[in-house]
């Protein structure tokens, strides 16, 4: 079953022990007969909490969550949406990889796209034909670079061809960036079209009742 990589945020104990050892303290040292008698320890229980939660904030991991079965109805379009998701958590697991924070914030930028791109094709799969050529052509090229630079970043050695061969792949997401923007913009061709006409309809109307004033 595929899955995806989802991060979650382990809180230390270290906190928690904190104030446990601060009320076994304080009982050992102090009575506790009066209200403020335990307003004191509250207030250094708070205090340990924070004071801690600073100096042992936590570890993050990563865990595998199964990805649902997508199901739309049509077949060749829940294999596009999984092709997608797959590439997608590739693109995550890459920004996770790679140090360079200027090329992690490319990728960010793709998964968004790619992510808007597929949820226009579960909204709208007339085209289906447009995000197959993207998910059989852009994605697996975006891919690709992404791999290379993740290797041969990740490889501890440095040199004339490995430090060029990354600045070249840089370069070229950029180009790979804006070609995602002009690709997701394109599949609103249709959209644009339909209104553009619905707005002529609606003026012709609207003149022929004498709504609108007619050009002269």
């Amino acid at each position: 079953m595929d899955v995806n990589i989802v991060k979650v945020k382990v809180k230390s104990v270290a906190p928690v022990y904190g104030i446990a050892v601060i009320w076994v303290l304080y009982v050992l040292i102090f009575p506790l007969y009066l209200t403020w008698h335990f307003i004191i320890p509250a207030c250094l229980s708070v205090l340990t909490y924070f004071i801690l939660s600073k100096i042992f904030p936590g570890s993050v991991k990563k865990i595998e969550v199964p990805i649902e079965p997508i199901s739309t109805g049509d077949d060749a379009i829940d294999s596009l949406l999984a092709q997608g998701n797959l590439a997608i958590s590739e693109m995550k697991r890459l920004h996770d990889s790679i140090l360079d924070g200027n090329v992690c914030k490319k990728i960010i930028e793709l998964i968004s796209i790619s992510e808007k791109i597929f949820d226009k094709l579960r909204a709208q799969p007339d085209v289906y034909r447009q995000v197959k050529r993207f998910t059989d052509f852009f994605l697996p090229a975006s891919l690709k670079l992404l791999n290379t630079y993740d290797r041969i970043g990740n490889s501890g050695v440095e040199g004339e061809n490995i430090s060029g061969t990354m600045e070249r792949i840089e370069n070229a997401l950029d180009m790979t960036l804006e070609s995602y923007k002009k690709f997701f913009d394109s599949l609103f061709e249709n959209v644009a079209l339909d209104i553009e006409t619905d707005i002529t309809v609606l003026e012709s109307m609207l003149k022929n009742d004498g709504l609108l004033e007619r050009e002269f």
